[in-house]
């Protein structure tokens, strides 16, 4: 049997919260001059994967970096807000640093892919995932048997969201790693399962050719 459709999520340019340590949440920071280099750059490497659609996060940075790819592809971008970063509540706009004095344990608990932990003391992992998942299935409703569609999403939300439709084990979801700005992970359609439920596997992770490398920082 030929390709079947796959999912490519790439996460957002660097902005200069990024480049502080700073988690960003659902806070609408801007691309900085780096990340806008780094979306043209990244997006002539998505062009020859041949996508048929672009969704993106409604923020700002997913937005810019999305059109990044338009304008290699000549495609349209539809947002939906199911594809934010996680609200992180009172941890927006600190630093990682700063997160770790007043709320370690919670911190530690969350970096390690504890799925029932609340951002901040707003939403869980799970959270995210319910509402990514919805996204992309939506947006997976305008591509064909063989189609690719182009997720453009925050480091936090897309993996968690990988994690889900994986089907994981919210044990294991802390094995998967963020993404570097910019950098994306390749979903692959498999066979349909006895009960014709959808089902996917890995084919890239964190994968991308970067101008200016960042440590991977989720937020």
């Amino acid at each position: 049997m030929g390709r079947r459709r796959r999912i490519v999520f790439w996460r957002h340019g660097r902005t200069d919260w990024n480049a502080a340590g700073r988690f960003q949440g659902q806070t609408d920071i801007p691309l900085n001059d780096d990340g806008v280099r780094q979306a043209a750059h990244a997006a002539r490497l998505l062009a020859a994967m041949g996508p048929t659609a672009i969704v993106a996060s409604d923020l700002d940075r997913a937005q810019a970096t999305a059109e990044a790819l338009a304008t290699e592809t000549g495609l349209a971008v539809a947002t939906d807000p199911g594809l934010r970063e996680t609200n992180a509540g009172s941890w927006q706009g600190k630093t990682f640093d700063e997160i770790r004095l007043t709320d370690r344990k919670h911190l530690a608990r969350w970096e390690d892919g504890d799925v029932s932990v609340p951002a901040g003391g707003a939403e869980t992992r799970l959270d995210v995932a319910r509402r990514t998942r919805k996204a992309v299935e939506s947006a997976l409703g305008e591509v064909g048997e063989k189609g690719t569609l182009v997720v453009v999403s925050h480091g936090g939300a897309i993996r968690v969201a990988l994690a889900e439709l994986l089907g994981l084990p919210h044990g294991l979801w802390g094995a998967l790693s963020g993404l570097s700005n910019c950098n994306w992970s390749v979903l692959e359609e498999r066979s349909p399962a006895d009960d014709g439920a959808i089902r996917w596997r890995l084919g890239e992770h964190n994968a991308g050719s970067l101008l200016v490398p960042v440590p991977i920082v989720e937020g």
